[in-house]
């Protein structure tokens, strides 16, 4: 066995290209764009680079690859935390305990050599990307930015010495019309609460870019006090907006309003997950017109954000923004047959509350593990 950094643009096209060779038979995995990958990958364009950094390495046996991993510092997490935690993610690897072994090493290696003392993952780069481990629910495929690895993976990482800390859960419920007796509510408690809850802006440039702003800043504040949470540099928001930003429905992003402020947000996003696996990796000769055919057939959507500014949390405005969001759902043209809300902390006691109000199952649950180093 040997253990190799990526240090090319062959070898980074390795990198990318092994799980298409290990998930080949595997009916519920989802091909990244091989083109986003690399972008994602790039230390000139991704602005996670600015803060932090990264290694990639890919695993050999018989000269053949068998395995892949990446090790990352993570100044945003640790400035916020004050504690010294480094990173593993991308983690991908035959069912050989030898080879997961060797790749964890490496990574634990890489990050003990910065001064860090613990290692935690999977994480992609951060839990502000694709995180978390699958370990129940592996007959479906996963919604957007969420993860799928073989039920395998728990072992191979257990038996290194990785524990959970901490469970990610994700729910599902049908789309269908809210129940009259929570419209009846909703209604309510908007006209009592003086509140509004509006759809995001995007005719006007400087509107869609000033509601950006809001969302960004309720993200701050909202999720600040979160295990684990990690703040977005303003670059970093920018890129994720521009990543979805085609492909988002307006009538789905939700701001609610007191007196002007923005005060809660709520993030509803398609499940194009359903169209990047028709396109199998690529965009061309074939993928883009796949993007068009089948994007007007996605049957999924994902609840990525939920969130009320402290000052404003038990006026109901949560239940508010819900309730918009399912009658749209289910009047939309498009026939949206589920919905998910992911990821919720295990620890988070009222968005679990109000997945179980909603009568909402969870049907995947992920982890995020630790070691000390």
């Amino acid at each position: 066995m040997r253990i190799e950094k990526v240090d090319s643009k062959q070898k980074l096209k390795l990198f990318i290209k092994f799980p298409f060779k290990l998930y080949e038979n595997n009916e519920f995995w989802v091909p990244p764009l091989i083109t986003e990958q690399k972008k994602f990958l790039n230390k000139e364009k991704n602005p996670y680079f600015q803060h932090s950094d990264a290694q990639l390495f890919i695993a050999y046996k018989n000269d053949k690859i068998v395995g892949r991993i990446s090790a990352q510092t993570n100044t945003q997490h640790n400035k916020t935390h004050n504690d010294k935690v480094g990173f593993f993610g991308f983690f991908e690897s035959v069912n050989d305990q030898e080879v997961a072994d060797k790749l964890l090493q490496t990574a634990e290696n890489w990050l003990k050599e910065r001064g860090l003392d613990t290692m935690r993952g999977p994480a992609n780069f951060s839990v502000n990307d694709e995180c978390g481990l699958l370990i129940d629910g592996f007959d479906s495929s996963p919604l957007i930015l969420m993860t799928y690895n073989p039920p395998y993976y728990k072992k191979l990482l257990n038996n290194y010495g990785l524990i959970k800390s901490m469970d990610l859960y994700a729910y599902s419920i049908p789309v269908q019309p809210p129940p009259e007796r929570l419209q009846r509510l909703a209604t309510k408690i908007e006209k009592r609460g003086k509140f509004t809850v509006r759809a995001l802006k995007t005719k006007n440039k400087k509107k869609l870019r000033e509601d950006l702003e809001k969302i960004f800043e309720i993200y701050e504040k909202a999720w600040e006090d979160n295990w684990g949470y990690v703040p977005m540099s303003p670059a970093e928001f920018d890129m994720l907006v521009d990543n979805l930003l085609p492909i988002v429905k307006p009538e789905f992003i939700l701001i609610a309003e007191v007196d002007n402020k923005a005060v809660g947000i709520t993030v509803t996003l398609p499940d194009y997950n359903y169209v990047i696996k028709k396109m199998k990796g690529k965009m061309l000769p074939t993928g883009f017109l796949k993007f068009l055919y089948y994007q007007n057939k996605i049957p999924g959507l994902r609840v990525v954000i939920m969130g009320v500014l402290d000052e404003y949390k038990n006026r109901g405005i949560d239940v508010v923004m819900y309730c918009k969001s399912f009658e749209t759902a289910s009047q939309h043209k498009i026939p949206y047959e589920y919905a998910e809300f992911s990821w919720v902390l295990e620890t988070n006691t009222m968005m679990n509350k109000i997945s179980k109000t909603l009568e909402a199952e969870i049907y995947k649950t992920y982890q995020l593990l630790d070691k000390s180093i």
